[in-house]
Parts: C-alpha cells; structure tokens; sequence
C-alpha cells in the first residue's frame, strides 16, 4: 500500500517529460532546451552535494573522472540529446512509450554484455515490446506526427542509455548517488555544448514563459521529484517498483491527446497493451531469477 500513491505520481510526472519537452522545442532549438536544462539541473544538484552537505560528498578523482565521463557521454550527451532531438520528429506519446521500453534494452545490452542467452520469456517479451511499439507507431507515420528518422534517433538513444545503464552498473562506484547525478548531468551539458553551438541559431530562442516553464518542470517535476520518489520505490521494493514504468506510456498518450491533440486510435491502445504484456513478461522473469 506504500507504494500505490508514489508509485502513481512517479508514472505521472516521468511520463510528462515528453509533452514538456515538445512544448519547449517550440520555443527553441532541442539542445538549447537540453544545454539549459543541463547545466540549471548539474548545478543546483552539486551545490546541494556540496553545500548542503557539505563534508559527506567529495570531489570525484584519479580514474573516478574517466568513469564520470562515459557515464556522462551515454547518459546525458547522447541519449537526452538524441531524445530532445527526436521530439521534433516523433510524437509525445511515442517519446513517453521508448522510456517506458528501457527495460527491454537494457536487458538485450546486458545479455551482449555478459555474453548470456536470453530465455524466451525475455525474448518474448522483447518480440512483442518491440511489436507494440511499431503497432502504436504506425499510424502517427500516416499523418506526420512521427518520422522514420525522429525514430532511428530515439532508437540510438536508447541503446545508448541501455549501455549507460548496464555500465553503471558493473563499476564499483565510491561517490554518492547525489554526486554521480550532479557530475553526470554537469559533464553531460558540457560535452553537448559544441554540438549545440556548432546547430543552434541561438538568436532564435525566444527567452519566454514557453521555454522556461518547461524547463523548470522538466527540471523540479521530472528531475527531481519523480527520481526522489522512484528511489523511495526502489527502497521498498527493488523488482516492484518497476512495474510503475508499465502506466507512463498510459499517461504520455493521455497528455498528449489532451495537450497537443495528438490522435488516440485503436492502434495506440493495442500497441500499448502488447509493450506492457512485454514488460510484464520481461520482468515476470527477471524477478523469478532474483
């Protein structure tokens, strides 16, 4: 019963970051939005580290800072970057539904990873994943509401956070979480910043309630409040806590309908029941093993 509340409010919240972020790209260059996102978020996170804190956290050293690096590139740079980017060519619902299919990644990547076959639930679940969300797709490709190209960039994305993931996970961190995410988020921007100058028409961003708000709630909401409550999940219960990520694609096609009219079909709602069929299959089976 612990869990129901948080749980709902975290599916809630994650899942509007990509009605956000389209609100925002409205206003500005995608990397614009991430750069600033970025940078507000990595430092607001290393002053609370760091002041607040205070002599609980440390500076990150030696081979610390080549472990933040790539963290940072997989994490931050490439796959928010890819995912801003591609919601100038996907919709909203469809950028709620590939964050709610990580697990699928992740579990492929961590398989290549440790060289380890995959059991056919996994596969299965993977096969109607995957199916789902060509099912959803499909028609929003007919009316322009998603390009080929948005897609294959957010594919890229997520096999880059995949490996961010199943990287995290292999090192031996000695940093606080609260570091890790500030550092991250910080170097993240930082290597984003050429990219962005070399792209953006910067004389384009108009500075306005349309830009900062969504900044401001990708950054407090989705950042902040969401991640406190999905590790309060974790805290409870590791395996459980995952089965929120099965109501965001639920709530993003809601947001999106309802805020940018995007259009809700038959297709929508089958392609999303097969991509929570495939995480339950996925994580039915993750939990058997724990």
């Amino acid at each position: 019963m612990r869990q129901i509340l948080p749980g709902i409010i975290f599916a809630m919240l994650w899942a509007s970051a990509a009605v956000a972020t389209k609100i925002g790209i409205t206003a500005a260059h995608p990397l614009v939005l991430a750069n600033v996102r970025f940078f507000i978020a990595g430092i607001l996170v290393l002053l609370f580290a760091y002041v607040i804190q205070g002599s609980k956290n440390r500076l990150p050293k030696g081979i610390e800072w080549r472990n933040l690096l790539i963290f940072s590139l997989l994490n931050t740079t490439i796959y928010l970057g890819a995912y801003v980017t591609a919601m100038k060519e996907v919709s909203a619902g469809i950028g709620s539904l590939s964050t709610a299919t990580s697990p699928l990644f992740i579990l492929i990547m961590s398989a290549v990873w440790m060289r380890r076959k995959l059991r056919w639930q996994e596969l299965t679940g993977i096969a109607l994943g995957f199916c789902g969300v060509a099912m959803a797709t499909w028609p929003l490709l007919q009316d322009a509401h998603t390009t080929i190209k948005g897609l294959l960039i957010l594919l890229g994305g997520m096999v880059s956070v995949s490996i961010a993931t199943v990287f995290y996970a292999r090192i031996k961190w000695e940093l606080s979480s609260v570091v890790i995410n500030g550092w991250q988020v910080l170097i993240g921007g930082l290597c984003l910043l050429p990219l962005t100058l070399l792209t953006a028409d910067l004389h384009a961003t108009r500075w306005t309630l349309t830009f900062w708000g969504p900044v401001f709630w990708l950054i407090v909401p989705v950042s902040i409040i969401s991640m406190q409550l999905w590790f309060y999940l974790i805290r409870i219960d590791a395996v459980k806590a995952s089965i929120w990520l099965f109501l965001c694609p639920i709530f993003g096609f809601v947001y999106s309908h309802f805020l940018l009219d995007e259009p809700l079909t038959v297709f929508t709602f089958l392609g999303t029941a097969l991509v929570i069929a495939g995480l339950y299959l996925a994580q039915r089976k993750k939990e058997e093993i724990s």
